[in-house]
């Protein structure tokens, strides 16, 4: 394979996240939640290790959903027909998706809640 210079390889990593986020509905829904996240630390003026955590999170969830979208496209791409090693893996690539979700959720109870619970 040709070796591609870092801006075509920028220009490619950019694409397919703009893919991910036209073509995939649940793409759209961690976006939203990362806003409202975002907006939410804000608000209640998070520190500097709370901002981290919640960066850190937030970019957990949209990587898995990325690595998910390009696992099922690869799956689309090898077999047209129903196979059961196929649902198996788009299962566990949606499984890494839901765990980075819980784990977001958990995240904003820690970060989140001791600020709600004071008001």
């Amino acid at each position: 394979m040709k070796r591609r210079s870092f801006q075509q390889s920028m220009v490619s990593a950019v694409s397919g996240l703009f893919m991910t986020v036209r073509s995939e509905r649940n793409m759209k829904i961690h976006l939203l939640a990362a806003f409202l996240a975002t907006t939410l630390g804000l608000a209640l003026g998070i520190n500097r290790i709370e901002w981290g955590l919640l960066c850190l999170t937030i970019f957990l969830v949209l990587m898995a959903e990325v690595a998910n979208t390009a696992l099922e496209r690869v799956v689309d791409l090898v077999t047209a027909e129903y196979h059961p090693l196929a649902r198996t893996a788009k299962n566990a690539a949606a499984g890494a998706v839901l765990l980075s979700a819980i784990n977001a959720l958990i995240m904003a109870g820690i970060i989140f809640g001791p600020y709600l619970c004071k008001r």
